[in-house]
């Protein structure tokens, strides 16, 4: 009994980081490049902050630079769903609906690997569901990387925790070798 409990706690803390899955956010682009194994499988329109690219604290700013998915929350629930600090309030809430902009649908939690990004993770930055997304393509974020609710759903069943995230100021093609 002890032995089937040890190793129930083993697969729960232990987890083999995705390396697989790269994210590209291209800030002139206002898009995400997925990479599977080095190919691109998807793109997707986003919106990074509307102050632009920084690390610091209280700069409303997306980081820069090579991230990692830390975490990732929102198993199951339905598409809308508002997220309060990392919890699901119980509300729903409908894509372009008037009104405030909450986290919704899924999120992925980055953590900066680098010097110029290492506030990402205590910043609380995610890539995230949001409801306003018809300011996707646009600079519109107070500093997370917003994703339409059903691109964000798709992306989080197929990247998972470890995944490298590049936010690049430079165009995608522009950055390939």
């Amino acid at each position: 009994m002890s032995v089937l409990l040890l190793a129930g706690c083993q697969s729960t803390w232990f987890q083999v980081a995705d390396t697989r899955h790269q994210l590209i956010i291209s800030v002139p682009e206002q898009r995400m490049h997925v990479l599977e194994d080095g190919k691109e499988i998807a793109s997707y329109p986003v919106s990074t902050a509307k102050r632009g690219v920084g690390d610091l604290p209280d700069s409303y700013m997306t980081p820069g630079g090579r991230m990692q998915v830390a975490e990732k929350i929102g198993d199951g629930a339905p598409m809308g769903t508002v997220f309060k600090d990392r919890k699901p309030t119980g509300e729903i809430v409908a894509a372009d609906a008037p009104g405030r902009d909450p986290v919704v649908t899924r999120i992925f939690w980055l953590r900066g690997l680098e010097e110029r990004n290492r506030n990402a993770y205590p910043r609380f930055i995610y890539i995230h569901g949001t409801p306003q997304e018809s300011l996707l393509g646009s600079p519109a974020s107070f500093g997370c990387i917003r994703m339409r609710s059903v691109d964000i759903a798709e992306l989080y069943e197929r990247v998972g925790t470890g995944a490298q995230v590049d936010v690049i100021e430079t165009d995608f093609v522009a950055s390939l070798p």
